[in-house]
């Protein structure tokens, strides 16, 4: 077996290629589009670039076939530290079911990470935004969603196997939406009823002629809610617009909602179709037929599960009951709408204690969990697991 340093357009094409041989034949399996693959390693099209570095390899056995894959990342925004420095990144894996290969993969990324300075390695992990390409499936083995990681069960063991430690689990939640037998739990309406007679708050749908305006309102919660929690940082006016700019063409309006105070937004509760329930027609493909292939089935109502993206309050009135009050609104028009079936919440680290309590409150049930694991490269020090946040 020979490791492939990955250099010119064909070996990135083997790369995409090595992920769907290690999943032939499964049906759960969701080829991913290749412009997204692609992007994450395209200087200018990933923002990343600017505050760190990226390497791809490929594994060859002796007949010439490629049986793996890895990339590997340094960050310096990265906000997992380890005690003693900095901590890399691996990502994108794929391996067939054999610890030496496996291991090949994991040590050929540790010596790069090593020679940058890292002290660990996190994987898998993406080299980019969390909202995409981070963790590996341990549990849940069922159709992913749009971005979601999806491998083999062996994998698991081979992460073990070298030396892994589980840094964090990632834990989905899922609940049924359609018909009257699947209602929210009583404290929702309860809470509903305390607002709703009340004209000061107000829970309105994100509509696409005003995407703008929203987006600033959107804005305003997120830097209140989240930016500067966990090491987040604050999000700029322009940059939320250009966010709901490219959410546009799959933004359903009956999906995503805020809430205003007096008119001044103090909560948001933001889901898109699942894509991935149409994606899986184009074998990794989006060129312009299946682009209007894509409106077409999007029109028709092929995507009958939404998935939740961010949610959040204001800390002045968390814990008041109004995201239950927003809830609601939304249940109305969903209902009445009649297009989904199902709602999954994409994961919630089981660090964040308050997250996992907002979904349970929900009535959802976890439906996949999936690992971030982290090795450390001096094995000797003790292991510590990402700590709790309040």
């Amino acid at each position: 077996m020979q490791v492939i340093p990955v250099a010119n357009e064909q070996d990135a094409r083997h790369f995409l290629r090595v992920q769907v041989e290690m999943n032939q034949g499964n049906p759960d399996f969701i080829r991913p589009l290749e412009k997204d693959i692609n992007e994450v390693f395209d200087r200018e099209k990933n923002k990343s670039f600017r505050f760190g570095e990226c390497r791809r390899w490929l594994l060859q056995d002796n007949s010439g076939r490629f049986i793996g894959r890895i990339a590997a990342f340094t960050h310096k925004k990265y906000r997992s530290k380890g005690d003693e420095g900095p901590v890399g990144g691996i990502g994108f894996f794929d391996c067939i079911n054999q610890q030496e290969a496996a291991n090949l993969l994991f040590d050929t990324a540790r010596n790069w990470l090593a020679e940058k300075g890292m002290v660990a390695m996190d994987g898998p992990i993406n080299f980019g935004e969390r909202d995409k390409w981070w963790g590996l499936l341990v549990e849940g083995f069922q159709p992913p969603p749009y971005g979601m990681n999806y491998n083999p069960p062996y994998y698991k063991e081979l992460f073990r196997n070298y030396g892994f430690d589980v840094f964090y689990y990632q834990i989905c939640w899922r609940m049924d939406v359609a018909g009257d037998a699947n209602q929210l739990q009583p404290k929702f309406y309860e809470a509903h009823r305390k607002f709703a007679g009340n004209p000061s708050f107000e829970a309105r749908m994100v509509r696409n002629k005003d995407l703008d305006k929203y987006a600033i309102d959107f804005c305003t919660v997120y830097n209140k809610a989240w930016a500067k929690h966990e090491g987040n940082k604050e999000m700029s006016g322009q940059q939320a617009i250009k966010l709901f700019r490219s959410m546009k063409p799959v933004l359903d309006e009956s999906l995503a909602w805020i809430t205003y105070h007096n008119n001044e937004p103090v909560a948001m509760w933001i889901n898109i179709p699942d894509l991935n329930q149409i994606f899986r027609y184009f074998k990794g493909r989006f060129g312009w037929m299946e682009k209007l292939r894509f409106l077409w089935l999007l029109r028709r109502g092929v995507c009958n599960r939404f998935i939740g993206i961010i949610y959040g309050i204001v800390p002045e009135f968390q814990g008041t009951g109004i995201d239950y009050f927003m809830i609601v609104e939304a249940e109305k028009v969903i209902k009445k709408r009649g297009i989904y079936k199902e709602l999954e919440l994409m994961w919630q680290g089981d660090f964040n204690k308050k997250m996992l309590n907002i979904s349970r409150n929900l009535g959802a049930t976890e439906s996949r969990r999936l690992a971030t694991w982290r090795y450390q490269f001096d094995q000797s020090k003790p292991f510590k697991r990402h700590p709790f946040i309040d």
